[in-house]
């Protein structure tokens, strides 16, 4: 019966150190998720690894092969390049052909030729999906072209009652404005100018996430006073920009501008440290300001990875996709696992104690015993000899 009972504790403690083993690599990633939810990057740092430890070297090479070729094949070069990038931070191996590939389609990117034809079709259309279009966008803003075509297209509309995109006006009339502080501040405010920029390009393609969409557009909301607008826009014309912009500027509420203009910086931050199109990935993934000031932080610290992060976390990059409470469980039941292993080895301790206890108290016993048998079955020699002299 004890020996069943040593036994059973024995299973129980092999079974427990099991359970252990098999909870703790997903418990240890939850931990490492959990408290580094606050900063991006350590967040992205850890479901990154996460990620990259379920696979084997060899699916990891192949992952990031596919997603380089994937881009290379979209035209994306920059996006190639970002996966090169974060496959060296990761000690992945890239083949050398590949990246060789990489690099010729960078460098055909970033071609005189090249940036020459898109910075004219973002001076020309106002649409920027990298750094040479989005500069010739930046550079319409600048001139008030861009700012004031949007804000005189989007007046007249409020001003016959048809469907206005309140958020490009918005955006376009906080624009002028910016723009005005860009010069007098000899570019200290081109960061915020850009990234003005880059949502009303991303709004007017539809690159922005509802979420944020709903958002950017209650606060544009505020940002101008209509019926101030719909008089500044009925003789405003692109052609005579100073007295247009004196016009517009005059509808324009500086005091509500305020979650435009932080937001506009964020979008900024991104597109110095990520480029332009981590700057659109970046707005089709939010849903509001504070997924924008994440990324801002993230691309801070990663730079050129940032856009092949999102890639393959997606929103999960900016924080925990899966809820705090669920990775809190991993933790929970790998405690719980670890308190039943910790039990078995006590109850098993306290068993095998108590065995040698019961076996030395046993044998004290038949020493004893054999001790007193011993005694009894010795002659009393001294009585006998006393009874015979007697």
């Amino acid at each position: 019966m004890k020996r069943r009972r040593i036994s059973s504790a024995l299973v129980g403690i092999a079974a427990s150190a099991a359970v252990c083993l098999a909870l703790w690599p997903h418990a240890r990633d939850a931990a490492a998720v959990v408290l580094a939810q606050d900063d991006p990057a350590e967040l992205s740092d850890a479901q990154i690894n996460s990620v990259l430890q379920k696979n084997q070297a060899q699916k990891n090479q192949a992952l990031v092969a596919e997603q380089i070729e994937a881009a290379l094949a979209a035209g994306d070069a920059d996006l190639a390049n970002s996966f090169v990038s974060l496959a060296r931070e990761k000690t992945i191996p890239v083949a050398d052909e590949l990246s060789r590939r990489v690099t010729d389609a960078v460098a055909e990117e970033n071609s005189s030729a090249h940036f020459a034809k898109r910075f004219a079709t973002g001076l020309v259309t106002g649409t920027a999906d990298d750094v040479a279009s989005l500069s010739g966008t930046v550079a319409g803003d600048l001139f008030v072209f861009g700012d004031i075509r949007d804000v005189v297209r989007e007046g007249k509309h409020l001003a016959m009652g048809e469907d206005t995109d309140r958020l490009v006006l918005g955006l376009a009339t906080v624009g002028l404005a910016v723009t005005a502080a860009t010069y007098v501040s000899v570019g200290g405010a081109a960061p915020v100018r850009a990234g003005l920029t880059l949502v009303k390009d991303a709004r007017k393609v539809g690159r922005i996430g509802e979420g944020l969409t709903e958002w950017a557009s209650r606060s544009a909301r505020g940002v101008v006073d209509a019926p101030m607008l719909q008089n500044a826009v009925a003789n405003a014309s692109v052609m005579r920009p100073g007295q247009t912009v004196t016009a517009i500027k005059a509808a324009f509420r500086a005091e509500q501008a305020g979650a435009l203009v932080r937001l506009a910086k964020d979008v900024g931050r991104i597109g110095e440290k990520a480029g332009t199109r981590g700057a659109l990935d970046t707005l089709r993934i939010a849903e509001g300001p504070k997924d924008v000031a994440r990324a801002a932080r993230l691309a801070e610290s990663k730079g050129g990875q940032t856009r092949a992060i999102m890639k393959l976390l997606g929103r999960g990059a900016l924080l925990l996709a899966a809820g705090a409470f669920n990775l809190t469980l991993w933790v929970f039941w790998a405690l719980l696992a670890l308190f039943g292993f910790l039990s078995t080895i006590k109850a098993t301790t306290e068993r095998l104690t108590q065995s040698w206890l019961n076996r030395s108290k046993a044998r004290k016993l038949r020493q004893q015993m054999a001790a007193a048998s011993s005694a009894a079955a010795q002659p009393c020699l001294p009585v006998a000899s006393f009874a015979v002299q007697g």
